[in-house]
């Protein structure tokens, strides 16, 4: 599916990983709905990003500010090709800390946003997506593309409910492709290493170096225009369908 012409319908797209993809896929000529939790930072976005933008605000596992947003984007730009679920948040807590157990609410909480409100925006939009004439000769009619983590595959200590939420939306791409495949709609998922996103620019260097000590090539972390230039070509390569793939420069997480 080329991207010039299409729209897409990209969470946590205010800033980060988000921000970088929107800015591709409008390079692209595509249209863009930025889905931002800040409604002041996700207006801010659309006006940077030009006409090809519009926004919504609203929690992604929030099923009714999720649907408004699907509609909007319909009502503007007449169809919802694209989707791009990069919202999320970080927790780290210990599983047993010198306080006790995990508060619950904690792992629960980022289970809602990180899996919960992935399922809730990809359900929603691959609705919206099945009702697409087919763009491709194999007749595909839309492609979503998920935001897991190394951490779902090596996570640190603190990271069990973060890792968790990430394990869960890396295991579900699989069946997820195997449900939407009459729909003519792939699925693929990234699992990001650590990436210059704006919380990272700020680090200090005792948290950054030795982070960029666990990658091995090349040493450094890595540029949100690298993780937008990988969800573009999932999209744009129609055979990739079901995979999960690590953008990481081969980093593997020691335990801290």
């Amino acid at each position: 599916m080329l991207l010039k012409d299409k729209v897409a319908f990209i969470t946590g797209a205010a800033s980060g990983l988000g921000r970088a993809t929107a800015e591709n896929f409008i390079a692209a000529g595509a249209n863009v709905m930025i889905f931002d939790l800040n409604e002041e930072n996700a207006e801010k976005a659309a006006a940077e990003l030009g006409d090809s933008a519009t926004f919504a605000a609203g929690d992604v596992a929030d099923a009714d500010a999720v649907s408004a947003a699907i509609d909007k984007t319909l009502s503007q730009y007449g169809a919802l090709h694209i989707n791009i679920n990069s919202a999320g948040i970080g927790a780290a807590s210990r599983t047993l800390g010198r306080d006790g157990p995990m508060d619950l609410k904690m792992f629960e909480f980022v289970i809602r946003v990180n899996l919960v409100g992935t399922f809730n925006c990809l359900r929603l939009c691959a609705n919206a997506m099945q009702s697409n004439e087919p763009v491709t000769e194999d007749g595909e009619r839309g492609v979503i593309v998920n935001v897991a983590s190394v951490a779902a595959f090596d996570g640190q200590i603190g990271q069990a409910a973060y890792s968790a939420s990430k394990a869960g939306v890396a295991g579900m791409t699989l069946p997820i492709a195997r449900d939407l495949s009459r729909s003519g709609i792939r699925i693929a998922t990234i699992a990001p290493g650590i990436f210059e996103t704006p919380m990272m620019k700020f680090a200090p260097p005792q948290v950054r170096q030795p982070l960029v000590d666990m990658t091995q090539f090349p040493k450094r972390l890595g540029n949100p225009s690298e993780f937008a230039q990988t969800a573009a070509y999932i999209v744009e390569c129609g055979y990739i369908n079901g995979e999960v793939i690590r953008l990481d420069s081969s980093i593997r997480m020691a335990p801290k």
